[in-house]
């Protein structure tokens, strides 16, 4: 089995194989022209992010600087993702985003890892394991999920959190290890900070949308 063979499969592998870093340049070349656009550019952006990665849905967008070690190449990201700035995505193998999810600045999605015995890490042997986040996610900024895990729907991961294992959907949760603080309930649909109440006018407005959809 070739060393590029083993990206997708959680075995040790090396990075620095020749055949992987051709084709892993060749992706990077154009995540370097996406970062170099201008704000006026959207449609060139837009173009780029469908040539770059592997899939992304229609009304997504990624602001400038976005880093990845594949340009995107690994990963899908579904209808109306917005990313803001800074976005890192270590996409040695999947990343898969569903649709409506929020990404604060500075968020990492991490599928690379390396072995804790450092004789194997002095020769560069490295690890991937792939990042699931489900539909209608909001990451707050300076989120870190680490390989492996999948975030369930609807969940809200607050900023500054280091997301170690699965986190069920449809709940608030952080920390250093992340963890589920509490479900989502009938308080967030009443009110949308402390106590600042969603106006009813508001509410009827996104109900009437979606059943339009």
């Amino acid at each position: 089995m070739k060393e590029r063979d083993k990206m997708h499969t959680g075995e040790l592998y090396l990075p620095g194989d020749e055949e992987i870093m051709k084709e892993q340049t060749a992706c990077l070349e154009k995540l370097y022209d996406y970062n170099a656009t201008r704000p006026s550019e959207g449609e060139k952006r837009a173009r780029l992010l469908k040539e770059m990665f592997l899939s992304i849905g229609e009304g997504s967008y990624i602001e400038p600087p976005l880093h990845a070690n594949w340009g995107g190449a690994h990963c899908r990201f579904g209808k109306n993702v917005y990313a803001n700035f800074n976005l890192t995505l270590v996409d040695d193998t999947f990343i898969e985003v569903g649709d409506n999810v929020m990404m604060a600045p500075n968020v990492v999605l991490a599928t690379a890892a390396h072995p804790i015995l450092p004789k194997l890490r002095a020769k560069t042997y490295q690890y991937n394991a792939p990042i699931r986040i489900g539909d209608d996610c909001w990451l707050g900024a300076g989120v870190i999920v680490l390989p492996g895990v999948t975030i369930g729907r609807g969940s809200v991961i607050g900023a500054g959190s280091v997301v170690t294992k699965d986190i069920p959907e449809n709940v608030v949760a952080f920390g250093v290890p992340c963890r589920v603080i509490r479900p989502i309930g009938e308080r967030d649909r009443e009110f949308y900070f402390r106590n600042r109440r969603i106006e009813a006018e508001l509410i009827e407005k996104v109900q009437d949308a979606e059943g339009c959809e």
